[in-house]
């Protein structure tokens, strides 16, 4: 059985599960998932886990994530990006200058934003999807949504537009997950009363993957006809790699097989966690528990 992670790269077009579908047909095998749902106009970094992969999901989504794109300022649509109807149209009758765009992208960044996520979007309210009430023209109170935002900065001159009165920025964004940028756009334009979408997006990192590190469904696929899946997957491990690693002796193995819980002193460390490895292979992470002064099992990987 195959175990691991491959940095997959998404195509604009597909949805996060049509990937997932694909992977599932070119491994011949069913347990696979992502880290981090791309909508289907958005490219980039999809990272695929593949067997005990899925156990390390949300270490990789809570790695943050990198998106570079563009906001255009003058219209808006329901979807808040291009896929959507044209709600609404504004002229911007003078261009935002660099130092206006600056402060407007920095009044972004903080540790706790709040963000009310779009109505095209799979968060469920009363068990019920958004985008199925926006599809019925149904009305519902949205949750605030609570995201991490840690630097949004201009990546090179706007574009204004003056025939159509539209401006278009464009940005990179470094964010926590479950940020919806969509909603970074259409808030920008809010805050200097003009309607805005999301006009273009690429994920350019998640997971500790960076987009020169992706392969592309082809890629994986010609990998296995030649027997070298190896060549496009990498270890659980590049989910964990900012744990310290410790190498268990045999008889550490055999308590760790039981969940028995490990003293520092036994681990000869003092961060809150750690992966244990067994003859160089991942076994599993503990965690410092203050209340028991000891290291208790958080994730088992193997205990064979």
């Amino acid at each position: 059985m195959l175990n691991g992670i491959v940095p997959l790269f998404k195509e604009k077009g597909m949805t996060s599960f049509d990937c997932i579908r694909k992977m599932r047909g070119i491994l011949k095998m069913k347990k696979i998932g992502h880290s981090g749902t791309l909508d289907p106009n958005v490219d980039g970094v999809l990272p695929i886990c593949i067997g005990k992969g899925t156990k390390v999901v949300d270490y990789l989504m809570s790695s943050g994530k990198v998106y570079r794109g563009s906001i255009t300022l003058g219209f808006s649509t329901t979807t808040e990006d291009l896929d959507g109807d044209v709600v609404e149209h504004k002229s911007l009758k003078k261009q935002l200058s660099d130092e206006k765009i600056n402060e407007l992208l920095n009044s972004f960044v903080s540790d706790d934003l709040i963000q009310i996520p779009p109505m095209y979007s799979a968060i469920k309210v009363n068990g019920k999807r958004l985008y199925e009430y926006a599809r019925n023209n149904e009305k519902v109170e949205r949750p605030e949504h609570h995201v991490q935002i840690n630097y949004f900065k201009q990546i090179k001159d706007s574009f204004y537009d003056s025939k159509k009165h539209e401006q278009t920025i464009y940005f990179e964004v470094g964010c926590g997950k479950g940020t919806y940028v969509r909603t970074l756009a259409v808030d920008f334009g809010k805050k200097i009363g003009m309607p805005a979408v999301m006009s273009n997006l690429t994920r350019i990192k998640s997971g500790n993957f960076t987009i020169d590190q992706t392969v592309k469904l082809s890629d994986v696929e010609d990998a296995m006809h030649k027997d070298d899946i190896d060549s496009v997957m990498y270890s659980i491990d590049h989910a964990l790699l900012q744990y310290k690693h410790v190498e268990m002796s045999d008889s550490q193995w055999k308590l760790v097989q039981n969940g028995v819980w490990l003293r520092p002193d036994e681990l000869d460390i003092n961060d809150e966690k750690c992966v244990l490895t067994y003859k160089k292979d991942i076994k599993a992470l503990y965690y410092f528990s203050k209340d028991k002064q000891a290291f208790k099992p958080e994730k088992m990987f193997s205990n064979k």
